[in-house]
């Protein structure tokens, strides 16, 4: 099953010179204020694990820096959040569920701007409050015909690098990714 894509909704474009994106809960990484309290909570994929684990923290993790559009879709339990058409028929890959846990805001940009405050280039998005299961779409947008220009890049209304999809956890859902590398690999 696919929805349509909500007319105001709009991918947005971010980067990561640290080789990975994620989604986080700003509150939990208030105290993150500089190089060294970043250093103390991320530096480690150890240090990444823990959060993910804690389920506040969902990598969006290929393993390379770039700039990348992202899309992130809330939903309900009576109307949950996903793919529409498009992105169904362009979608590489989907990762398994992360737990997060939601105060009703989600952040995501490069690792390396994880904290409390929305800064540029950061994507502000409201989400569902209470545990969420958070699944992670890679799609091949280049893959569609006209969503280049002759420069090869997106031209506007391409589909985006990721799709998010955020929605409240199921009743009884215990089992929830928990890797820092976002996709399982190709036979494995």
């Amino acid at each position: 099953m696919t929805a349509r894509q909500p007319l105001d909704e709009c991918p947005a474009t971010v980067a990561t010179d640290a080789g990975m994106l994620v989604l986080w809960d700003p509150q939990r990484f208030e105290a993150v204020v500089d190089y060294d309290t970043w250093e103390d909570e991320l530096l480690e994929d150890e240090d990444i694990l823990r959060h993910i684990q804690a389920g506040v923290l969902v990598p969006l993790n290929v393993g390379g820096d770039g700039a990348f559009g992202v899309l992130v879709r809330s939903g309900t339990a009576v109307e949950p959040a996903m793919l529409t058409e498009r992105e169904a028929a362009h979608r590489l890959v989907a990762s398994q569920p992360y737990l997060f846990v939601s105060r009703g805001r989600a952040l995501v940009g490069g690792i390396e701007g994880v904290s409390g405050d929305v800064s540029d280039g950061v994507l502000e998005q409201p989400v569902p409050e209470g545990r969420c299961a958070v699944v992670v779409h890679l799609i091949d947008w280049q893959a569609e015909a006209g969503s280049q220009d002759k420069e090869r890049r997106p031209v506007p209304g391409a589909l985006p690098d990721f799709v998010v999809l955020v929605n409240p956890a199921q009743l009884g859902q215990g089992t929830f990714r928990s890797e820092v590398n976002t996709f399982e690999a190709p036979n494995g």
